[in-house]
């Protein structure tokens, strides 16, 4: 049975970590969500995540970055190690589609995380 941790280790959380994979420039959006992926040499995955001030008020942005950690840590055995992730909310669609559907839900959200990793792996 596969373990569902989400160590520290596991987490971007300088600046410099998040500029760094921002430098690579591997980035996808499917409206939702925006992710950038850079590489790094530690055998594990790593993940950030950042929501701004025009997806909503602290207490929806608090709400978005909960629900993108947790897609972060069910799906982190079903995506490539040896790479770092920055997931960000789409400011153009995130209020849009909170107004529209009344809730996003983490099965959304992880659904549409998978599809992005999956269509940014090089060839």
């Amino acid at each position: 049975m596969k373990r569902f941790i989400f160590q520290k280790k596991q987490r971007l959380v300088k600046n410099h970590q998040f500029k760094a994979v921002l430098g690579q420039r591997r980035r996808r959006s499917d409206g939702l969500l925006v992710l950038y992926m850079g590489e790094n040499e530690l055998g594990l995955s790593r993940f950030g995540v950042s929501v701004g001030r025009s997806c909503g008020s602290a207490v929806t942005r608090n709400r978005l970055k909960r629900l993108l950690r947790e897609a972060c840590r069910q799906t982190q055995h079903e995506i490539p190690r040896n790479t770092d992730y920055l997931l960000m909310m789409s400011p153009r669609w995130s209020k849009q589609i909170i107004e529209t559907t009344g809730r996003l839900g983490i099965h959304q959200i992880c659904r549409s995380f998978l599809a992005l990793v999956r269509a940014n792996r090089r060839p």
